[in-house]
């Protein structure tokens, strides 16, 4: 993981709901979800911090509960998995998933091509319906951009050393440090320190 740089709330606020707007008409928009993951994030960890994940990384991302957009099958189960996991269900599921849930197979087909936008993470889980029996309560764990995580990888997208933008709650400052030590990972340094 390296680290650009600690960031205010306001900003990850701002820049979620330019990219992901809540339009309470439109069918399957969850984006107020993510928007009260974000707030439950803050209260909780208080401290947020713009990111750059590699592969490895992205493919550790523990990813909560997921019905599949309510289709046949549900893709995670409160548990939760990691993107790894859940691209492998995938793959081994693949057009009985499709057919059977056609809201999500079309979720990750447009972020097939769709421009890459940041997604948000949090060092711990947070409070809500989707996280509450998270088996893995600490990590980089899933807040928003669920479809995107487990398009870019089922369909090629972080090969060739592509990063993926993120912003991270924590703790504090520190914990940053914590995750990566338990991840295996080596800072490349924060900018503004």
């Amino acid at each position: 993981m390296r680290v650009l740089g600690p960031v205010s709330f306001e900003h990850v606020l701002t820049t979620f709901t330019r990219e992901h707007p809540y339009i309470p008409d439109e069918v399957g928009n969850t984006n107020d979800e993510a928007e009260e993951n974000l707030c439950h994030a803050q209260l909780e960890l208080g401290h947020w911090h713009h990111v750059l994940l590699d592969r490895a990384e992205v493919l550790e991302v523990v990813l909560p509960w997921h019905t599949g957009e309510y289709g046949e099958t549900e893709l995670i189960a409160p548990e939760g998995t990691t993107v790894a996991a859940a691209v492998d269900r995938l793959r081994s599921l693949g057009e009985s998933y499709r057919s059977g849930n056609p809201d999500c197979a079309a979720r990750l087909a447009h972020h097939a091509k769709a421009p890459m936008t940041p997604v948000y993470l949090s060092a711990r889980a947070v409070p809500g319906p989707d996280y509450e029996r998270l088996a893995v309560r600490e990590g980089l764990i899933h807040l928003d951009g669920l479809h995107r995580l487990l398009a870019w990888e089922l369909y090629g997208r972080l090969a060739g050393g592509v990063t993926v933008e993120a912003y991270m709650a924590s703790a504090a400052r520190s914990h940053v440090g914590q995750v990566r030590t338990a991840l295996g990972t080596k800072g490349e340094g924060v900018s503004g320190r």
